[in-house]
């Protein structure tokens, strides 16, 4: 039997997200609906020891093309986004955080400049337009994302003010490869997968996105942050020896 292929994959992954999913599909829902679009919806569980995957099951009723995947043991936020970008079957795939930190309709921006194969990836922003944030971390937080961004430029050579975002958009086709070799399955995952993006000379554009910071923020400012700068070097280290390889270039 042929599955239509959806308008959009939608990939959150969640681990003990009992609490926010709910309303968070809830938008989801309704966005798909206003825009008519038959977009999947995929739920990467991640060793949750919540509700979480009771919730995804039972909100299959009103979203039909809601999937469950699971990872089975907790593998953390870059495993989960690569199991889910890899399970996607639509020409554009977005990962979104389970919070919606950045509203879901903002997704409109990201498909906007995308439209006619311009770019094949597409990445949320808070600090390209730092007006459109509606609710700040704390100053030391947001000090700390600039500097670790300011690494990330001088270590990968990516030029972006913001790659930490959870709200990225990618052409499905293209991006495979470069989720297939992803080796990092922490919070510092993005940097890895936009270098490899730039490596195979796929065109990327930064977009200022709304973005609102979600005090039950899962990211711990000093275990979290030292891992980030940890694997920045482990980027840089598997490219110097090799473990990248270039599938294409333009």
């Amino acid at each position: 039997m042929n599955i239509p292929t959806p308008a959009i994959s939608i990939v959150i992954p969640a681990y003990n997200e009992e609490r926010r999913l709910p309303r968070s599909l809830e938008r989801i829902c309704t966005y798909l609906k206003k825009r008519g679009w038959d977009g999947e919806v995929i739920v990467v569980d991640d060793g949750s020891t919540d509700q979480t995957a009771r919730i995804v099951t039972e909100w299959q009723k009103q979203i039909p093309t809601l999937r469950l995947v699971q990872n089975g043991q907790n593998r953390g936020k870059g495993f989960s986004v690569r199991h889910g970008m890899l399970e996607a079957r639509a020409r554009i795939a977005i990962f979104t955080d389970a919070d919606l930190s950045s509203p879901i309709e903002e997704a409109d921006k990201l498909l906007g400049v995308m439209g006619g194969g311009r770019y094949d990836v597409a990445i949320g922003s808070r600090a390209v337009d730092r007006r459109l944030i509606t609710a700040h971390q704390s100053r030391f937080r947001e000090v700390a994302g600039i500097i670790f961004n300011k690494m990330v430029q001088l270590v990968t050579g990516l030029q972006f003010v913001d790659t930490q975002c959870g709200f990225k958009a990618f052409v499905v086709e293209k991006m495979k490869p470069v989720f297939e070799q992803q080796r990092i399955e922490g919070f510092g995952f993005d940097p890895e997968i936009l270098f490899l993006a730039k490596l195979n000379g796929l065109r990327m554009v930064e977009v200022p996105v709304r973005w609102a910071h979600d005090a039950d923020s899962r990211v711990s400012m000093v275990r979290d942050s030292l891992g980030m700068f940890w694997d920045l070097l482990r980027i840089r280290w598997n490219w110097l020896l090799g473990r990248y390889r270039i599938e294409r270039r333009r």
